[in-house]
């Protein structure tokens, strides 16, 4: 006779097991402690097997009844419930083991140890900020382009679209990784190419034009503020290095006697040498008193053991009255390829080793830091004599733009 809920109600424990039998299989086993769990005994490939299908009442009569007719239509179509239920398990496992979070973060300590510390400080953040909350627990391998576009389109609607470009740019980089892998198919980001509106391009402002370039020298001379910001702030015009690498130079690099700066590049990781003019050798010289017996060139205000703020450079223009429209501290780097290319007529491959880009040579190397070593050092020498003539009243080349 089939169980009612009632019966089941009612049923006390015994000092053994108790077993109430429904129909097809399902019964009802009361422990001695009075807990009660649903079983299915059903045979298999000649063998009788056991199939727990939940504990009562957290799994009703009718639940249970319906687990046991599942398990049924399975054993029609001769598979094991049994070993379906462990298949499924081992592939909810593997999907967990697989999320896109999981894989992003693999991905992230794989390959951030190349990276310099602030790029991969962003990039995690980014994926923590905008991504993991919302897709970070699916199956990589589940996810489709429309679920990854409504997380990137979070980004979008709240103005970012800029940081929208570089989240979908990092997730088809962990995609990528995925396939590499074995944890998905493809790159879903492929496919969603165009979905997001361009960014329009913005480049560091710069001072380009050569009649501009003495008066902001001047100005930069004119700042009187401590020793150490006036140096970096007159040394940054005659290296154009990158302005996190101004601020973390350090006198273990630099050999004065030789007039060289060597230091590894934190976008590329390479090493990279900056032949140092007489007028750059002159500045350190008179710094050195100063800061020569700590790690850092320019050390911070508060503290010898760090950088000068990333701040520091910046806040001593606008003190000057140079907007941040008019330059940036990357915009010694545009003035330098400019004027260099255009007014005094370098080579741009040597100019482009001396920005650290990457430059194939004949031998098929990306980039070599010792290419064109003798010629960087003479350029040097020129672009500091150049911009010391021109700041103290010589004509000016202007640039011919229509050329």
């Amino acid at each position: 006779m089939p169980l009612t809920d009632t019966a089941i109600r009612n049923t006390k424990p015994a000092p053994k097991p108790k077993k109430l039998f429904d129909s097809g299989g399902l019964y009802l086993e009361v422990a001695p402690s009075g807990g009660k769990w649903w079983r299915l005994k059903y045979r298999f490939g000649g063998k009788e097997k056991r199939l727990s299908l939940g504990v009562y009442p957290d799994v009703s009569l009718k639940e249970a009844r319906e687990r046991r007719d599942e398990a049924r239509k399975l054993l029609a179509n001769e598979i094991d419930p049994s070993e379906n239920r462990k298949a499924k398990k081992a592939t909810t496992a593997e999907r967990g083991i697989n999320s896109f979070e999981v894989v992003a973060r693999e991905w992230f300590a794989k390959y951030s140890a190349h990276w310099s510390t602030n790029h991969a400080n962003r990039i995690i953040s980014r994926l923590e900020r905008d991504i993991f909350p919302w897709i970070g627990g699916k199956p990589i391998a589940d996810l489709t382009p429309p679920q990854l576009l409504e997380t990137i389109r979070r980004i979008e609607e709240r103005g970012a679209l800029e940081s929208a470009h570089r989240a979908m740019s990092n997730c088809g980089q962990v995609y990528r990784y995925a396939v590499a892998t074995g944890r998905a198919g493809r790159d879903i980001s492929s496919d969603l190419r165009g979905a997001l509106p361009p960014v329009n391009g913005k480049h560091f402002a710069s001072v380009t034009e050569p009649e501009k370039v003495p008066e902001l020298l001047r100005t930069l001379d004119g700042y009187e503020g401590t020793l150490t910001v006036r140096c970096a702030l007159r040394l940054a015009p005659l290296v154009f290095v990158r302005p996190g690498e101004l601020r973390h130079a350090q006198w273990a690099d630099i050999d004065l006697d030789k007039a060289e700066w060597s230091y590894t590049v934190t976008k590329t990781k390479t090493r990279h040498i900056v032949p140092l003019s007489k007028q750059a050798v002159a500045i350190l010289w008179e710094l050195h008193p100063l800061t020569g017996h700590g790690r850092y060139v320019f050390p911070g205000a508060r503290s010898f053991a760090r950088p000068m703020s990333d701040n520091a450079v910046l806040s001593a223009m606008r003190s000057l009255g140079i907007s941040k429209e008019e330059m940036s501290g990357h915009g010694f780097r545009a003035m330098a390829r400019t004027i260099l290319d255009e007014v005094l007529g370098i080579r741009p491959d040597y100019i482009e080793h001396q920005l650290a880009h990457a430059v194939r040579d004949p031998n098929g190397r990306a980039y070599n830091r010792t290419a064109h070593l003798p010629e960087r050092r003479k350029m040097m020498q020129g672009w500091a004599d150049y911009l010391d003539k021109i700041k103290a009243g010589a004509e000016v080349i202007q640039i011919n733009r229509s050329a």
